[in-house]
């Protein structure tokens, strides 16, 4: 059946003409298009995350954005950006306008404000015409800028550096290479700051003239154009063009004419869409192929079997059947389930082919779930040296945790200390017992109480589903050392999921509530890039004993130590609980001392919770139930059935658990009855795109989310069989390992399958690396409809690693696929 999604048909000919012209027009889209060329215009508004404002596709890559009015040369993540107001589209002019005014007040924090406002208000427009092939972009001020500001606020538009390292730039008879590293020199600007010198100043810019896909040229039309390194002050930079504003200016202030060089009659390159990894003889086999818009389906698919004298015999040979249009693309499938054979494949659709996979029963037997567990988790642990053979990832760390926090104070990562510390320690106040355990949250180096709770709970479900013992790694928490590749006889998992519980403990023993998070306080720490050993020196600070002569490494520590949070938060909380109970199950005979403080705290810490908490209530208790079987919670649970079975997606890790231990026929027919209705939900949702999961892009990749929703299939599909399969986890598995829109045709977890994410935001993201099985975000979206991936170290939204859910729920559900498939 054909599907269009996300399409709204204008009714005007000029709008329904514009994908096939030459020229750029609206479309129904509300951006400029052409073959080969799209301007967005304000569609995005993440000027952090260096997407939004107005932006540009050429031949298939987003090669600029950011376009808008900023009051620094190269500003950074915590510098001031403006409100975004009203946005027009006039299809009679050809033109979209966006009201936008500073300063945004929403962006100012208290205790830890990064982001300086200075004295300065005003309000503008930015107006982007279509002429021909080019835009015409006007920036209009509602009243002059003072004096002062003067040759300071300016439009920037960024260039994305991936593309352009190594290509060449003309302005006006000066050239260069855009380098690969920032490079000097350096020159005071008007308040004593450090600026780029400009790599090129003058009225035409020609980037990268030499090549065919990347050619633009960008016209000042009444103020000199700037090409700047934004790097200058930010490793995460990108080039920027920039115009200032002058002297009086309001209508027309600055105006540039933007000509993108698209590629006649271009069309975006067929893409086929497989799991990376390949795939068990026994589970269903789809590949999805996607292509431009404007082409059709006329080719047909091939599976290529190849052979050990690198033969190739053809397997299967077929038209793919006709999805529809998902996003921007016409996509088809090609369903090769019935091919069981073991070997190693590829697929061929007109000009692409596929990197190799197997259909194999091994195929999760090795190099699939096992990364995350030799390296992501491990290199990930905090208060610990983590060697591996030659290499050390990161010395000791932390060992001077924590320092309670301020009160009245808002972290500029989120955190937020009310009027009252909570505890019996005041703020600045070393708190012990923090430095052990826990897991560096992303590249962030902090420790969120969710991320380590969530991390020990899907770990406890692994072990206690698929009886985990591999053991790979060496963790010595007295010596706080790890070693990787170093067997010590014990289980990694079991070791892992200990290191969680002693960071969570560790605070609830020194405070007697749970920790909200612990983080760096200064903005210059927080951005380290390196070894987590050099972001504090690993003594406590001691202010009675501090003297300002002190050399920098004195015993008693200079005040670098991380503060800790605390908060009242009762479903975050309860979130704990459960981890806790789960692991209190699976420590009972490898830590029995702890697994009892494990139960015992998470008994102290539900009882305490006396409000509605909804789902998180019912889940501490199904847990706690299961370890306990206390009638109690057992009780509870059958007074609130209705409460756990509106809310079936959030309860699906426990819903159909408790069904087994429960035994009431009321209590599971309405459980039944939901989990039906839940399933009826998804298939109906599964509709929506081509990957067989729900999915429903956003400016974040959805592959974190994807994957903890193939986590909850497999408790459903195994606890209500009859109506759950195991074919929408598996698609879900397989989205996170290659069946994902976009060209960027890559598994989401690094070192895993053929092609992996090999360049993400992890703790070693300036290397231009990876840690293997690690999982980024994934593909995010470019609004309204363009998905990307892009390799750069410093995209979170698309390629960052996180605890409490990424690389453990990748992990659990490629568990799962092994052991669900070995029994067929």
């Amino acid at each position: 059946m054909k599907r269009y999604i996300f399409v709204t048909l204008w009714v005007s000919v000029l709008v329904m003409a514009s994908a096939y012209g030459q020229d750029l027009l609206l479309n129904e889209q509300e951006y400029f298009e052409m073959p080969g060329l799209d301007v967005m215009v304000f569609h995005d508004y993440y000027p952090e995350g260096h997407q939004g404002g107005v932006s540009i596709i050429l031949n298939g890559e987003r090669i600029a954005s950011n376009g808008d009015l900023r009051l620094e040369p190269a500003p950074g993540q915590w510098q001031p950006v403006p409100k975004l107001g009203e946005r027009r589209v006039d299809s009679a002019t050809q033109t979209i306008t966006a009201n936008l005014a500073y300063p945004d007040s929403s962006k100012h924090l208290k205790g830890f404000n990064p982001i300086v406002y200075p004295d300065l208000q005003f309000s503008y427009q930015i107006r982007v015409q279509a002429r021909e092939q080019s835009v015409l972009i006007s920036v209009d001020l509602d009243s002059p800028l003072p004096e002062k500001w003067i040759d300071k606020v300016g439009f920037n538009l960024e260039l994305f550096p991936g593309l352009y390292f190594g290509k060449s730039y003309i302005m006006d008879g000066e050239q260069g290479i855009f380098p690969r590293q920032f490079n000097g020199p350096l020159a005071k600007d008007s308040e004593g700051i450090y600026q780029a010198v400009p790599l090129a100043t003058g009225k035409h810019l020609a980037i990268a003239p030499e090549t065919s896909d990347l050619f633009t040229e960008i016209t000042g039309l009444n103020r000199d154009l700037e090409l700047l390194d934004g790097r200058v002050h930010h490793n995460n930079g990108w080039f920027i063009i920039r115009s200032t504003v002058p002297s009086g200016a309001t209508k027309n202030a600055i105006q540039w004419r933007v000509t993108p060089h698209a590629i006649p009659g271009w069309k975006y390159d067929p893409v086929v869409h497989v799991s990376q990894v390949g795939y068990h003889p026994a589970q269903p086999k789809v590949a999805v192929i996607e292509i431009d818009k404007r082409d059709t389906f006329d080719q047909t698919a091939q599976l290529i079997q190849i052979h050990p004298d690198g033969s190739e015999t053809i397997a299967l040979k077929g038209n793919p059947q006709l999805w529809g249009q998902f996003l921007r693309y016409h996509y088809a499938q090609f369903d090769f389930t019935a091919i069981k054979e073991p070997g190693m494949y590829v697929i061929e659709y007109d000009k692409d082919r596929t990197e190799p996979f197997q259909i194999s029963p091994a195929v999760y037997d090795r190099h699939v779930w096992q990364p995350t567990l030799e390296y992501f988790l491990p290199v990930q642990m905090c208060h610990m040296r983590v060697q591996d053979r030659y290499r050390v990832w990161h010395g000791l760390c932390h060992m001077d945790d924590a320092l309670m926090a301020p009160t009245d104070s808002i972290h500029f990562d989120g955190y937020r200390q009310g009027p009252s510390t909570l505890t019996e320690f005041e703020s600045g106040e070393h708190v012990p017992g923090l430095d052990q355990g826990g897991w560096h949250d992303a590249g962030d180096y902090d420790l969120r109480v969710e991320s380590q709770a969530g991390t020990v709970y899907i770990l406890s479900l692994a072990y206690e589903e698929f009886n985990i013992d591999h053991d790979e790694t060496s963790i010595n928490q007295a010596t706080h050392l790890v070693e990787l590749h170093r067997p010590d006889g014990e289980p990694d998992i079991l070791q892992q999921i200990e290191h969680g519980v002693l960071t969570i403990l560790g605070g609830y023993r020194a405070m007697g509530r749970l920790y909200r998070g612990i983080i760096c306080p200064y903005l210059r720490q927080y951005v380290l890039l390196g070894d987590a050993s050099t972001m504090t020196d690993n003594r406590v600070y001691n202010p009675q004993a501090i003297a300002t002569d002190l050399p920098l490494y004195h015993a008693y520590g200079r005040k670098d130590d991380r503060l800790v949070f605390t908060e009242e938060n009762p479903r975050r909380e309860l979130g704990v609980v459960a981890g806790l109970a789960a692991a209190a199950r699976v420590l009972k005979a490898f830590r029995p001392g702890l697994a009892q403080e494990c139960l015992e705290t998470a008994e102290v810490l539900y009882s305490r919770v006396s409000e509605d908490a909804g789902s998180a209530k019912l889940n501490a208790a199904a847990e706690l139930y299961i370890t306990t079987g206390k009638d109690q919670y057992r009780t509870f649970l059958q007074e609130n059935v209705n409460e756990l079975t509106r809310n079936v997606n959030r309860s699906a890790r426990v819903i159909g658990r408790v069904a087994e231990k429960i035994k009431d026929d009321r209590f599971n027919t309405a459980v039944t009855q939901a989990v039906e209705e839940y399933h009826r939900e998804i298939e109906t949702q599964k509709q929506e795109n081509p990957f067989g999961v729900p999915y429903r892009p956003n400016i974040w990749g959805a592959g974190w989310t994807i994957q903890s929703f193939g986590v909850d299939q497999y408790f459903l599909h195994t606890r209500f069989p009859n109506i759950f399969s195991n074919e929408t986890m598996l698609n879900a598995l397989n989205f996170v390992l290659g069946v994902h829109p976009g060209s960027n045709i890559v598994s989401f977890a690094s070192g895993v399958g053929s092609n992996s994410l090999l360049v993400a935001y992890g703790t070693n993201r300036h290397e231009w690396s990876f840690i293997p099985g690690g999982v980024g975000s994934g593909t995010g979206i470019i609004r309204p409809d363009f998905p990307e991936l892009k390799e750069w170290p410093y995209f979170w939204q698309q390629s960052e690693y996180v605890m409490g859910g990424g690389g453990s729920n990748f992990m659990f559900l490629a568990l799962a696929a092994q052991h669900l498939l070995a029994k067929d």
